[in-house]
């Protein structure tokens, strides 16, 4: 009988995170991070370590939105725990009637020993 990996899906790791933001689970959301994981968002010139951080910008940000969803287009394994995420956020703001879009790529990079 042969023996199951041990190692994780990377790109299934990746879709459990946007579907569970998606959800707003930031329980689900955080299990996911390592205790001491870093969330760099170079654009906003922002950084986050540890999970309480990371939590706080997460819910932040989703909650400026009435509605918000993210969606994951494409997911490409690029190897040595890098993944490269195709998204499309949208949302409405919240006390605004309009609708925000963007599409961009989210870098994940997974340390982990396995």
């Amino acid at each position: 009988m042969p023996e199951e990996s041990t190692t994780p899906d990377l790109v299934e790791l990746a879709r459990r995170a946007t579907e569970a933001a998606n959800r707003r689970d930031f329980d689900v959301l955080m299990s996911l991070f390592a205790p001491d994981a870093l969330w760099e968002s170079p654009p906003l010139g922002t950084s986050f370590e540890g999970r309480a951080a990371i939590r706080g910008f997460a819910e932040d940000w989703m909650g400026a939105y009435a509605e918000w969803r993210a969606e994951a287009e494409e997911l490409f394994d690029l190897g040595s725990g890098v993944i490269l995420a195709i998204v499309r956020q949208s949302g409405r703001p919240v006390g605004t009637v309009g609708r925000i879009e963007q599409r961009e790529g989210w870098v994940f990079v997974w340390w982990m020993a396995w």
